[in-house]
């Protein structure tokens, strides 16, 4: 058919399987470029994976990782930040070097002051970057006297300086147990609940998305394969089969209604099982998997808000990382980083010649489907809680709460201390995985398979919808605000069990930096 005189071929189809962080984003971005986009996804809603507490603007968590990574991971979150703003609980991150530890304050200097000059750079770029705050103010150091100074001072129910961040910690932090000086970092909260409702909510903008919760994929199959028994083989045509648990009744009617759809391209973004789909398509791949969890607990002694703290360790051991990450209504997520906590012995596997997936324990791949067994859980939850109390002495007045943020983490390759990770294509046969280690790289991910599907031919570049996502000028947010987010993932929160007050955030994005953000000239 002619089109002003220009031929159109019909839409392109490509098929995302999981819905997670990764499949979701990428989702957004093609259908935005007007693909016909089959997002498919176990679960009942988006985005309902492994926990995630934390825009890693700057990957301070991580002292092992080199400045590069801290950098790109600085520009990664703030891109996804822009997409996704209403995700955002806008505070600082407390780091501390524990006495014990080997390390010193100092050591981190040099990469603070690198992250500062980038973050200086990608405001230089775009002005719409600044959403961390001022660059002079990324970090800040408290010595033992400011500290001593501050515990004194009247706490404040909603902090609005840095210093007024900081009284809470002053009062709480056992500073005979800490070296000096404290690093607060612009490192903000990043809210799952709030993350899967703005996935929700965007995709609902587009003719094109096409959404299968609660959908089983059973099996790829390419189409058209020319020598397929040959390595080399050339595939333009995937079909995916699967089935929709709908209500009950009818499930037991039609055990086996299998559907198809068949797709132009194939993303395989299925996060833990990722190599169930490789074996399927059939490359070979080394990944590592990783069950961890995080535990909620609620603490009705904070005196208000107070900022995220991080206790450096060494991972894996006794004295791994602890981290303490607030949530309104007094819930706190915590992290411990050894093997009675948020580690696992067995909880690391790989994968090997046979397969592409590698073999979780049963015990885990249980707890991710059928939830945690509830003594396992309450004694982990509790050693959390001791874990934090020897920082945060008053901290051992906490309750546990009965729930986890848990799941399996995919490691591509062979390094567990890998913390930045994209996107694999394979090109011959119109196929990418995407294999995020961390959330925030999802954007950049989908950038790759846009390029790539243009090479292929099957998207056209340089559109005014291709532009608009280096903009953020993504439709769902002209008429979604921080309050719809708020009623989607309160519902979100709800269904998983987790108390409605982790749905929202202290204080978002929107008041603090969008007012600011209006674009130049108008």
């Amino acid at each position: 058919m002619s089109h002003g005189g220009k031929n159109v071929s019909p839409t392109k189809r490509v098929g995302i399987l999981g819905g997670g962080t990764a499949g979701s984003t990428i989702a957004i971005r093609l259908a935005a470029l007007g693909l016909e986009t089959y997002l498919f996804e176990k679960k009942k809603s988006l985005i309902d994976g492994p926990p995630m507490c934390h825009l890693h603007a700057g990957g301070n968590l991580y002292r092992e990782i080199p400045d590069e990574d801290c950098v790109a991971l600085l520009k990664q979150c703030i891109d996804i930040l822009r997409l996704y703003p209403h995700t955002i609980d806008v505070r600082p991150t407390v780091f501390a070097v524990p006495t014990r530890d080997e390390g010193f304050p100092e050591d981190l200097l040099p990469r603070l002051d690198t992250l500062t000059d980038a973050y200086q750079e990608l405001i230089e770029q775009d002005a719409n970057n600044k959403v961390l705050g001022e660059p002079e103010d990324y970090y800040q150091l408290y010595s033992h006297e400011q500290l001593l100074e501050l515990s004194k001072r009247e706490q404040v129910a909603v902090p609005s300086t840095v210093d007024e961040w900081v009284i809470p910690v002053a009062k709480y932090l056992d500073l005979n147990k800490v070296k000096f000086p404290l690093i607060v970092v612009q490192e903000y909260g990043w809210n799952i609940f709030r993350l899967a409702a703005s996935a929700q909510l965007a995709l609902e903008e587009y003719d094109h998305a096409h959404v299968f919760t609660d959908t089983t994929v059973q099996k790829v199959v390419p189409v058209d394969c020319e020598n397929c028994t040959n390595a080399d083989h050339h595939v333009t045509k995937w079909r995916i089969d699967y089935q929709q648990a709908h209500n009950q009744a009818q499930k037991q009617e039609n055990a086996s209604q299998t559907e198809s759809i068949e797709v132009d391209y194939l993303i395989n973004a299925c996060g833990f099982r990722t190599g169930v789909i490789d074996d399927m398509v059939g490359v070979e791949v080394t990944r590592m998997v990783e069950f961890k969890s995080s535990y909620v607990t609620h603490w009705g002694d904070a005196g208000g808000q107070i900022p995220e703290i991080i206790v450096y360790g060494q991972r894996g051991t006794p004295e791994g990382m602890a981290q303490l990450t607030p949530y309104p209504g007094g819930y706190f997520q915590i992290h411990g980083m050894s093997k009675a906590i948020t580690l696992f012995d067995d909880g690391l596997v790989a994968s090997n010649t046979d397969s592409a997936q590698p073999k979780l324990p049963q015990q885990y791949v249980h707890y991710i489907e059928d939830g945690w067994d509830k003594s396992p859980l309450q004694a982990r939850s509790q050693q959390a809680i001791e874990y934090v109390a020897e920082f945060v002495p008053t901290f051992n007045s906490a309750r546990t709460i009965g729930n986890a943020l848990y799941g399996g983490q995919q490691i591509p390759g062979e390094d567990d201390t890998l913390r930045v990770a994209d996107v694999s294509l394979y090109s011959n046969i119109r196929y990418a995985r995407a294999e995020n280690v961390k959330a925030s790289s999802t954007l950049i991910a989908a950038d790759q398979i846009v390029n790539e599907l243009t090479e292929l031919g099957l998207v056209d570049n340089d559109t005014p919808m291709n532009r608009g996502r280096y903009a953020h000028e993504w439709s769902y947010l002209t008429h979604n605000d921080g309050v719809s987010v708020d009623k989607v993932a309160r519902v979100l929160a709800e269904q998983r069990g987790f108390p409605i007050a982790m749905a929202d955030v202290n204080h978002s994005v929107r008041e603090a930096v969008l007012d600011d953000l209006s674009p130049a000239g108008a």
